[in-house]
């Protein structure tokens, strides 16, 4: 048994009391920095999820932008092929030189876009950025050498579009 004995119910000590008042008084303390960090939290939270909406909104203006800016760029390109397909009729040959310099404009549209057009023909074969469409003996050419494309790659390093679709030298 313990030598303390319980002080007996409804008797009150003057040192009770305030012991009982420091504890409220602590208590109600602590329940109130409870709160306020709670308040602050969640106003943290809204902070957040507000901060959140703000930046989708104006990445989809910045993304509604750059669409509008590209689109804009290519209606040159589109112009120049419904010139060349009105004087196709009249003049069926000059369609040939009205492709020729459509094209020209689309490819230097990608350049300036930051993809340029790769010329692979000659060069060894690398599977990051040719994709082998087949192969075939060329007297000409050392096996593994891209002798022909199919498809053109455009970018480079990270920022390729696309492989090149080539024929590839082998042995005879």
């Amino acid at each position: 048994m313990s030598s303390e004995q319980p002080e007996p119910t409804g008797a009150t000590s003057p040192a009770g009391d305030a012991g009982a008042g420091t504890d409220q008084a602590d208590r109600a303390a602590l329940e109130a920095r409870v709160a306020e960090l709670t308040d602050q939290r969640l106003r943290a939270l809204a902070e957040l999820d507000n901060a959140r909406k703000r930046y989708d909104r104006e990445l989809g203006q910045v993304r509604e932008q750059e669409r509008i800016r590209v689109t804009r760029e290519w209606l040159p390109v589109l112009d120049n092929l419904e010139r060349a397909l009105a004087h196709a009729g009249a003049h069926p040959e000059s369609i040939v030189g009205g492709l020729e310099a459509v094209s020209g404009q689309a490819v230097e549209l990608v350049r300036r876009l930051g993809f340029p057009r790769q010329d692979d023909l000659g060069e060894r074969f690398d599977p990051s950025r040719h994709e082998a469409a087949g192969s075939r003996p060329d007297a000409d050419a050392p096996p593994g050498t891209v002798v022909e494309v199919l498809q053109s790659a455009y970018g480079t390093g990270d920022q390729q579009l696309r492989p090149a679709l080539v024929i590839v030298a082998k042995d005879d």
